[in-house]
């Protein structure tokens, strides 16, 4: 049965690897980026989320089977909360009317299991609280107090609260949409070339992010995985942020699920 999949992210790496993937298995995908997609908008803005639901409505012809908000950035930088959070939130829920024209719609999100790193709880707060200008203010004095690092995580540990919250509700489980995040570890990707490119740099990435089953991942392999999940044989994983990072969560958490 062709599905028709809209994927944000997907000029490069996961976002790529699964348009790929979706499109070799004959479904239609409707891609979206900053540059060489269907859609070509900036989800740092309201005007690009917009303009994404828009030409979704118009591209689909008012139906979408699966969204995966995949777009992200991993830079020191208020963008980042703008795209990682915002954006995805904005992909999802302004594009949840277009689900329900389907007999098995999906969504996922691409979390990371930067999500188990420190955060920033004054930032996380803001994001769960859905005021992005007192998110993006909180980002800045971040980058004015040297502690940048902490945005990626903590965008991604707001996402991940928010799937496990909203999954359940009336909204998404009750409409019959099974909502659920992928968190990968390091993947070989553009985002991440700068730790992957030499043997030192791997060793040092790796003792931050171990993943001791078979190491630092292809993109393709996350893309198999959403597959999975946006596909109309999964009818019950509902709110799960599957961890597909060869083993740092289990390293960093042990035995703990949580």
């Amino acid at each position: 049965m062709t599905r028709t999949y809209l994927v944000t992210g997907s000029a490069s790496g996961i976002g790529a690897a699964t348009a790929d993937l979706l499109a070799a298995q004959g479904h239609r995908v409707i891609g979206v980026d900053m540059h060489d997609a269907d859609i070509v908008a900036d989800l740092t803005t309201h005007e690009g989320r917009a303009a994404l639901v828009e030409h979704a409505r118009d591209l689909s012809g008012g139906t979408i089977d699966a969204v995966i908000a995949n777009a992200g950035l991993a830079t020191e930088s208020t963008a980042t909360v703008a795209v990682n959070y915002f954006g995805a939130l904005a992909t999802l829920d302004c594009l949840r009317p277009l689900l329900a024209g389907s007999s098995a719609p999906r969504a996922v999100a691409t979390a990371s299991m930067a999500s188990l790193f420190p955060v920033d709880d004054e930032l996380v707060d803001a994001c769960l609280a859905h005021d992005e200008p007192a998110a993006l203010h909180r980002a800045k004095e971040l980058l004015d107090e040297g502690a940048g690092g902490l945005i990626y995580s903590s965008t991604k540990r707001a996402l991940v609260r928010w799937i496990r919250r909203s999954a359940a509700t009336d909204e998404w489980a009750g409409s019959g949409i099974p909502l659920n995040g992928v968190a990968p570890g390091i993947i070989r990707t553009p985002m991440t070339a700068t730790y992957t490119a030499t043997e030192e740099s791997r060793k040092a990435v790796l003792d931050m992010v171990p993943m001791p089953l078979n190491g630092i991942a292809e993109a393709e392999t996350v893309a198999h995985l959403i597959a999975y999940l946006t596909s109309v044989e999964n009818t019950h994983l509902c709110g799960q942020v599957v961890f597909i990072d060869g083993g740092s969560d289990v390293v960093i958490r042990g035995e703990s699920t949580w």
